[in-house]
């Protein structure tokens, strides 16, 4: 917010040694990372409001130009770390734009699975964590019930619970197994009955409304001029979503819908993030009961997709593609191009632009992460605002820091 808005501001009454600087984070129990908000106050009022961002910085876009297209997969693990693999499907969708690489059917549907299911955890995050710093603990664990099941759901397809590192161009790491499908199944059954008891316990708790409700509005046309995408976007009336609107994966196949609201507050924000979760669900549910069979990498001429482990123990053939891939960076050669691409994650658009040189890494790798852009609207949200709803504001826009730095 500018400074000339804060002048404006004393003008009209209010005189400047009464105001007061506070710093809100980085280390703050309702931040839930580090990040940081230095907030100007008159009594408790927000008067202006700076995001500072630098406290979790990992250097993950000068990383992408350092390692190979398949490598830089353990580092977009870490920008959002609440859906990790939503992050790795997005960075190799790209990686595949670039490509021209098509997935197989199968592959397909089990990355829309995964996709699904970290939007899934995403939104238990967001509600659980919004509705804990607002004192409501109890809804805060029932979705964490549910969240420790979808990291079983991850370590039983790829060995690992947090950072999955499952995707690979061209295809997966491991194929599906029976018990992952059934935890899968097992899964979509229980989840209801969890959806409805937060449900029951945030809709309609008075405290938790009136905390939300009618604050922090924003309007469709602020939401559409601050670029603005995912649940806040929608929350506010803008009708967009790149599963529909740009079709990739498995989706045009699925039957879904696109969850709007038009109040702009955070209580339309955990709305919409409360039905987004059941559509999330029915999308899971319609994706592992006609999950394809046949192979999950592509057969693509020249040494492009990593081999499967038996044809690397097996085979001389597989043994050099895996050296080669791995090993020696003698891999496949990119064209000499450049592309942008995005996916729907759980908190709007996830877009990486490419500048490739032809050899295996970018030349240049940039990121387009929805935190960013969202934290920059958190100083229009707050002004005129008191102190206690910096907490709501903050909790519905669902900052996740790791995505803030460069």
């Amino acid at each position: 917010m500018p400074l000339e808005l804060v002048d404006a501001y004393t003008a009209q009454g209010a005189e400047k040694e009464f105001l007061w600087t506070l710093n809100f984070g980085p280390q703050h129990p309702a931040t839930h990372t580090t990040l940081r908000l230095i907030l100007t106050l008159d009594g408790e009022t927000v008067v202006k409001a700076v995001p500072d961002i630098g406290y979790l910085h990992s250097g993950f876009e000068k990383l992408g130009e350092d390692l190979n297209f398949n490598q830089y997969v353990t580092v977009v693990d870490r920008m959002n770390y609440i859906s990790p693999m939503a992050n790795e499907i997005a960075w190799h969708h790209v990686v595949e734009k670039l490509l021209g690489i098509e997935l197989t059917p199968r592959a397909k549907y089990i990355r829309t699975i995964f996709a699904e299911l970290m939007r899934i955890q995403d939104h238990l995050l967001n509600v659980g964590t919004a509705a804990l710093d607002l004192g409501a603990f109890t809804a805060f664990l029932y979705a964490f019930n549910q969240r420790e099941l979808i990291y079983d759901i991850c370590e039983e397809a790829s060995g690992q619970r947090f950072h999955p590192s499952y995707t690979r161009v061209g295809g997966l790491f491991y194929d599906v197994t029976d018990a992952w499908i059934e935890k899968v199944r097992s899964f979509c059954r229980g989840f209801p009955k969890a959806h409805g008891d937060v449900a029951r316990l945030l809709n309609r708790n008075r405290i938790f409304v009136e905390r939300m409700k009618g604050v922090g509005v924003l309007t469709r046309e602020d939401a559409v001029n601050f670029s603005c995408t995912g649940p806040i976007a929608r929350a506010s009336g803008v009708q967009r979503d790149l599963r529909k609107d740009e079709p990739y994966l498995a989706y045009p196949e699925l039957d879904f819908q696109v969850v709007c609201a038009t109040g702009g507050d955070c209580y339309a924000r955990y709305l919409v993030r409360m039905e987004e979760l059941l559509e999330s669900l029915k999308i899971v549910h319609q994706a592992i009961e006609n999950l394809p069979s046949g192979p999950i990498n592509v057969d693509v001429e020249g040494k492009v997709v990593m081999p499967n482990k038996e044809a690397t123990w097996r085979s001389i053939e597989g043994l050099i593609q895996h050296f080669e891939l791995v090993m020696t960076n003698r891999g496949f050669k990119a064209p000499v191009d450049e592309v942008y691409g995005a996916n729907e994650t759980a908190n709007g658009e996830l877009g990486f632009y490419i500048v490739s040189d032809g050899s295996e890494r970018s030349y240049r790798c940039r990121t387009r992460p929805p935190s960013l852009i969202h934290f920059a609207v958190f100083p229009h949200l707050v002004v005129g605002h008191q102190l206690s709803d910096v907490v709501a504001i903050l909790g519905s826009l669902n900052i996740i820091a790791a995505e803030l730095d460069r």
